[in-house]
């Protein structure tokens, strides 16, 4: 069974860090890209940060660039995003995805296969 399990969220304060951690099971993990989305209440699922299978690619969304790092451990089949200088507007559920992505789709989120149930993170001002 394909499982993938978000952790770390929670409540802090802006200006504040947090660090997502997010494991696989159930798959060979080998080869596929690990992406992080996140969704606010009412609004669409946006792209946040992706790694390739090597980590030698790294993409992120304009907002976060600068705060947020996107890593992956292969031996553990994990994928993590430290987020730092949290703001109010990273408030929103953050999910952890995989699929055989590459090219310029890495920020669409119908590219991603699998998908974890969401971790909260809420950021007050």
């Amino acid at each position: 069974q394909v499982q993938l399990v978000e952790s770390g969220g929670g409540l802090v304060q802006a200006g504040g860090s947090l660090r997502l951690s997010c494991a696989a099971s159930g798959w060979t993990f080998r080869g596929y890209a690990m992406g992080w989305f996140r969704q606010a209440p009412g609004k669409e699922r946006e792209f946040v940060a992706a790694i390739t299978w090597s980590g030698g690619s790294i993409y992120y969304a304009d907002s976060v660039k600068g705060r947020f790092t996107i890593s992956r451990d292969n031996a553990e089949k994990a994928v993590y995003l430290q987020m730092n200088s949290l703001k109010s507007g990273d408030t929103a559920v953050y999910y952890c995805a995989a699929g055989s992505v590459s090219g310029t789709t890495y920020t669409l989120h119908t590219q991603y296969r699998y998908w974890g149930q969401g971790t909260q993170v809420t950021v007050s001002s």
